[in-house]
């Protein structure tokens, strides 16, 4: 299995309805990408202040390299990503096999 970790930072204009919005995509990705097991999304809440303006988590767990390699060129991550990029201050991406 491989853990995908998304830590996101918003644009101040990005608007709470557009973030619900592209929490609905992520969620719906297991029904609809095959390799995708689940998803995660969590809003920062630590009280340590080290989160660098980073205040959303995705958390997606793929079967094996295969399924992680299905959901990059896929059309419904691409869709998603249309809806994202706009939305996105900064992002970190970080990968690893369990």
């Amino acid at each position: 299995m491989i853990r995908h970790i998304l830590l996101i930072k918003f644009k101040d204009s990005a608007e709470h309805s557009q973030v619900d919005d592209l929490k609905g995509l992520f969620d719906e990705m297991p029904n609809k990408v095959d390799g995708v097991v689940s998803v995660e999304w969590g809003i920062n809440d630590s009280p340590e202040e080290k989160n660098k303006g980073y205040t959303h988590s995705v958390l997606m767990t793929f079967s094996d390299e295969e399924g992680r390699q299905n959901y990059l060129p896929h059309p419904e991550h691409e869709a998603l990503k249309d809806v994202f990029r706009p939305l996105l201050e900064d992002i970190v991406v970080f990968d690893y096999q369990i």
